[in-house]
């Protein structure tokens, strides 16, 4: 198949530093904001990528939970791949893109838990079939068929009918806590700004334009 043909044209003019917030948290929250502003499906989420010992990367789309000064938090089941490559090399990468504005956010750092009660008190704010769906999925194991996993659910699902659902100790968050936050707007004729947030050792963050 010949893919050169499909073109996107980007539009966007005088993006400079700027327009820019000095703290990245602040210029994140408003570009996010604008994302749910137009509407777009699942502005949280983002991919994922880790890499173990092994020094293969994977990536996956995971969904932004909570996000402030400290970092980035998503959730996840301990046993999945991503927690096992998490724990052999605590160093990963996050992008969103938000293509229909012309956008994309790239965020590297280190990755650690959050703590038992972080996680509890978002656990207790899911809805039940997410909270059930938590118990249910030895998340990136084989199994035989969906209707196994369909027939696990319903059996948590009689299991704790009118009961509250307990909180899994293999289940919990990550917070990516970022050295590096790149801002990447779309420009004309493929000459796109690129702005790179940097912390240096007393945490204190700069700005650098990149070439596109």
């Amino acid at each position: 198949m010949d893919l050169k043909n499909i073109r996107g044209k980007y539009t966007t003019k005088d993006f400079d530093i700027k327009d820019l917030d000095s703290n990245p948290f602040k210029q994140f929250e408003v570009w996010f904001n604008n994302a749910i502003e137009e509407k777009l499906l699942e502005p949280n989420a983002f991919s994922l990528a880790t890499c173990g010992k092994d020094m293969m990367p994977s990536i996956r789309t995971v969904l932004l939970k909570i996000f402030d000064e400290k970092g980035f938090v998503f959730f996840t089941n301990y046993d999945s791949k991503k927690s096992k490559q998490i724990s052999e090399n605590d160093q990963a990468a996050a992008l969103f893109t938000w293509l229909a504005l012309e956008r994309q956010v790239k965020i590297e750092g280190k990755v650690e838990r959050i703590s038992k009660t972080e996680s509890l008190k978002y656990f207790l704010s899911r809805p039940k079939g997410s909270q059930l769906g938590a118990w249910v999925s030895r998340q990136s194991e084989v199994i035989s068929s969906r209707a196994l996993l369909e027939q696990k659910f319903d059996e948590m699902k009689r299991k704790f009918l009118n009961k509250e659902i307990p909180f899994p100790s293999f289940w919990g968050g990550y917070i990516i806590k970022p050295i590096r936050i790149e801002f990447w707007q779309g420009g004309e004729d493929r000459l796109h700004d690129r702005f790179l947030y940097e912390k240096d050792d007393k945490g204190d963050w700069s700005i650098k334009r990149l070439a596109p």
